[in-house]
């Protein structure tokens, strides 16, 4: 029997939307064999808002074609569909490092920030060129920070209580934690929320920027190394080191240009609702559906979820 080399995981926004005939009649275009398919359980608090399904193929013979067909196909269906090869999802995961600002939660902070510091149109303005690439993180970042300068520090309590969190991220989190998957936060925002999701969600790690208060005062200083796209590749590096883990074994998720380093050097680089630049060199993307889209893209771990509550 022809084994499988490849999977095909199609993931819908809402149940009873993908219809599979134009995945059928692509793969026949192409002289794809289809091995097995089957639906995916989902997280059950989700279950009325996913449909899930995988097909496990044979005989890919061009994978960059596949992939630019299945993103045609996904664009034109309002639907993710993930190519991958079997040795990547059946991999045994051992960490799961997230961006935080667009990924774990629908916003960027530092815009938050800008708009009750009444510089919000152009701290976003900047803050948008930056995670498309079309400027220089650490610059862009010193810039904006400035912005912020005599902020009241009630403001970053104000932002993290109302913080808009990521479809699919309470989920995604129970089930990797139950996996025995360590989480992290790598994040080129502020240690404040970080440390704030860290308590909601129990991340085994998070590194971010810090932010300096002195007197009640946002200084608009930057404290330490900024962390930036180099340095997120660095601490994802260095924490699988120290859990003796190679990178193959690890997740990363994130949507901004300064991502791409990071989810270039893991062995399940996620790009999450990314930008341009970011989906068009990220082997993986996800753009309709949740976080918890990630979990459906690890095999065997995708089914645990079906006992979430």
């Amino acid at each position: 029997m022809t084994k499988a080399s490849h999977a095909i995981t199609v993931m819908s926004p809402q149940e009873g939307c993908y219809h599979d005939e134009p995945m059928r009649t692509l793969l026949a275009e192409t002289r794809v064999d289809i091995i097995d398919e089957r639906s995916v359980a989902v997280p059950r608090k989700l279950a009325d808002q996913r449909a899930i399904k995988t097909y496990a193929v044979a005989n890919v013979s061009d994978v960059t074609q596949l992939r630019d067909r299945l993103e045609a196909l996904a664009e034109r269906h309002c639907v993710d569909c993930v190519l991958q090869a079997m040795a990547v999802r059946q991999q045994h995961y051992k960490l799961a490092v997230f961006d935080m600002d667009s990924t774990l939660i629908q916003c960027e902070v530092i815009d938050r920030l800008a708009q009750l510091a009444g510089v919000g149109d152009t701290v976003a303005a900047i803050t948008e060129k930056a995670m498309r690439g079309e400027l220089d993180f650490q610059a862009s970042f010193r810039e904006r920070l400035g912005m912020l300068r005599g902020l009241d520090e009630a403001a970053l309590a104000s932002v993290a209580n109302n913080l808009p969190m990521t479809s699919g991220v309470s989920e995604l989190l129970t089930t990797l934690r139950g996996s025995g998957i360590k989480t992290a936060i790598v994040s080129g925002g502020f240690d404040y929320f970080a440390q704030y999701l860290q308590t909601l969600y129990g991340f085994d790690y998070i590194h971010a920027n810090a932010l300096d208060v002195v007197a009640g005062k946002v200084t608009g200083n930057v404290v330490g190394n900024i962390i930036d796209g180099a340095r997120k590749k660095q601490l994802l590096e260095t924490l699988a080191q120290d859990l003796r883990i190679d990178c193959s074994q690890v997740i990363a998720v994130g949507d901004g240009a300064n991502d791409l380093p990071m989810l270039a050097s893991a062995g399940l680089g996620v790009a999450f609702k990314a930008k341009p630049i970011v989906r068009a060199q990220a082997a993986y993307n996800i753009r309709w559906i949740g976080l918890d889209g990630v979990l459906y893209l690890l095999g065997a771990a995708s089914e645990m979820s079906a006992s979430i509550n």
